[in-house]
């Protein structure tokens, strides 16, 4: 059965140029996208993306310097990884706006420091930002309301490292054990999967009233029978009543009427200390961590140079998936986006290095300014339409 189904998709796809495509930000390979090494604040960073879905649902940013509008701003790092579902619009949206929210909050704190406060507020703020624009787009637009997307982000400042997370994108650190020179997996981000059983009994809890609240369909669990996280940005129709009417397409209304929010868009924020003995971080969407788990994943990136760690676990992921349909990677690599997401989702992954010496030196360092998105690529251009004009 395998080899039937492997031999259908050969013979729909379409094999890319196998040459590399070289620009400012990074280089392609058919339609994974690299920057193989940078510099940012206290360390160096690698990042990576492979594109499965028909359109590129995964947005990703590293944001290097002031974290203020301000000169006097708190100075350090920001990570962003946008996994986006439904479509490209939420994850497009919050990778423009997300940084620039918490800039300007810092800004009219004049905080000289981060806080869960204001990153807290930045989620707010972009959540708002992009309910509005799916109210002033409804009657032209109204899937929108349907588009939603997770969100995971990551500041270092100041010797600190504040994670938020919605829905289930991961942040794993990889921390040395001195006495035995293994390097450990720690995740630092709760997920918010119906899969977990937690996650289901949270949902009850919070919706007592409803006994349908979590479905099980096709062996997935799923929140009303509809979608697999509990907290995302966007959903809008799982959020307001006003956005689970028609003109929606009735697949998406629900028969009763919303009464409160079934997903959330308020983030699990956890704060941890830096040591010399944590040497790097791993932020990747559900797409990696459907192929490795976090041990596998550090011990990839630990083994081997820096130069290139993202590369190497989105294409040891990518093996993983070939794997499982009896394939090689090079056979998986030349699948059309579309075919590519029976094998595979969107991957995006982006490691952290942190060196102690510059963290230790953390509140005084000012260097320039970092700014990359991975979804600004030649990829992205070719492989998508304009976003919609969702602000």
């Amino acid at each position: 059965m395998l080899s039937s189904l492997g031999n259908f998709f050969k013979g729909c796809w379409i094999r890319p140029s196998d040459n590399y495509v070289i620009d400012v930000d990074g280089r392609e390979d058919g339609f994974l996208w690299c920057r193989d090494m940078g510099h940012h604040l206290t360390g160096e960073f690698s990042m990576a993306v492979v594109q499965a879905n028909n359109f590129l649902e995964d947005q990703s940013q590293i944001e290097s310097g002031n974290l203020s509008l301000l000169g006097s701003g708190p100075y350090g790092t920001f990570v962003g990884v946008y996994d986006g579902h439904g479509g490209p619009e939420t994850s497009r949206y919050i990778n423009r706006h997300l940084f620039q929210n918490l800039k300007r909050i810092t800004s009219e704190e004049r905080s000289t420091s981060m806080s869960t406060d204001i990153i807290r507020r930045a989620y707010e703020a972009t959540e708002e930002g992009f309910t509005s624009a799916v109210a002033a787009q409804w009657q032209r637009q109204p899937q929108l309301a349907t588009v939603g997307s997770c969100c995971l982000t990551g500041v270092i400042c100041n010797r600190t490292l504040y994670i938020a997370n919605l829905g289930d994108s991961r942040a794993v650190l990889g921390r040395l054990v001195r006495e035995t020179g293994e390097v450990l997996a720690v995740q630092l981000s709760a997920e918010h999967n119906a899969s977990i059983e937690s996650v289901r009994q949270e949902l009850h809890s919070q919706h007592p009233d409803d006994p349908d609240i979590v479905v099980l369909r096709n062996n997935v669990w799923r929140v009303k029978g509809l979608i697999q996280v509990s907290r995302s940005i966007g959903d809008v129709y799982l959020k307001r009543a006003e956005f689970n009417r028609e003109p929606l397409c009735a697949r998406f209304r629900l028969p009763q009427p919303i009464t409160r929010p079934i997903l959330s868009s308020d983030p699990e924020i956890s704060v941890h200390e830096l040591e010399p003995h944590d040497l790097f971080l791993i932020f990747a969407s559900d797409g990696l961590w459907e192929q490795l788990n976090n041990q596998e994943a550090v011990d990839i990136v630990r083994n081997n140079p820096h130069t290139g760690s993202a590369r190497r676990l989105v294409k040891s992921a990518m093996q993983k998936a070939a794997n499982k349909r009896e394939l090689q990677y090079s056979d998986i690599k030349g699948v059309e986006r579309g075919i590519r997401r029976h094998f595979h989702d969107d991957i995006t992954a982006v490691v952290v290095f942190l060196d102690s010496g510059l963290l230790s030196r953390a509140g005084s360092l000012r260097g320039p300014t970092v700014s990359l998105r991975a979804a600004n690529t030649t990829i992205a251009r070719n492989a998508l339409p304009p976003a919609a004009p969702v602000g």
